[in-house]
């Protein structure tokens, strides 16, 4: 009795189902990357200005959490303000990753993701705002570049070098490389 029921639910276990696999496509303990949000109307906005988080967690009626999926990028900005005007801004583009990864620890970030670009000042975050606009005028999803892109847009910045641009031809050669062996 024993032996018949033991391939019954091997069989089940091994084959998931169809419904199951279709909404998920991804084993149940994947780790996700938890990103902290919050909005203070007047004062403090922490947001993302792109990304696709695979769970968004809302902890009251200012602070949220988006968690995401390993490699996933997106670009969380934080923007503060006083009685005087504003006196922070920074922008940081981030890939998510698997807590076995090396990663940098960044805070409102569990448990920490690979740092591709960080911009602080005013300055710095409109161009890099510019860029994230001219890639989504291409129809490109700003998530979908190149992280290579995002490490050089970075370099160049903390150099004060000239910013490249993502053409089409950029992106296409980075999916090609991606869909290779």
């Amino acid at each position: 009795m024993n032996e018949s029921a033991l391939p019954v639910a091997t069989a089940v276990t091994a084959v998931p189902s169809p419904s199951l696999a279709a909404l998920t496509d991804r084993p149940a303990a994947t780790p996700l990357t938890r990103v902290s949000l919050a909005f203070l109307e007047p004062r403090f906005k922490l947001y993302l200005r792109f990304g696709e988080p695979a769970r968004t967690l809302r902890l009251d009626r200012w602070r949220s959490v988006a968690m995401f999926l390993p490699n996933a990028m997106f670009c969380r900005i934080r923007w503060q303000s006083n009685d005087y005007g504003t006196i922070r801004w920074q922008l940081m583009v981030m890939q998510a990753c698997t807590p076995l990864d090396a990663a940098q620890r960044i805070p409102g970030v569990q448990p920490g993701a690979h740092l591709l670009l960080h911009a602080e000042g005013e300055n710095q975050v409109r161009a890099v705002l510019e860029r994230i606009d001219a890639i989504e005028a291409l129809g490109i999803a700003p998530a979908a570049a190149s992280p290579a892109y995002w490490r050089t847009l970075g370099n160049r910045l903390a150099a004060r070098l000239p910013l490249p641009e993502y053409t089409a031809e950029r992106h296409s050669a980075w999916l090609t490389g991606k869909a290779l062996p």
